[in-house]
């Protein structure tokens, strides 16, 4: 148990790190998009 709970652990860390990343990364481009969508002159 030992063995595995240290690998898997720092895994899912790792894992969920880069989730947020990606996330976060989503979340700004929609909203420049958004920006720049509003800011066109019609």
């Amino acid at each position: 148990m030992g063995m595995m709970s240290g690998p898997m652990m720092s895994f899912m860390m790792v894992g969920g790190a880069l989730f947020l990343l990606l996330v976060l990364a989503a979340l700004v481009l929609s909203v420049v998009a958004l920006l720049k969508y509003i800011r066109r002159p019609r």
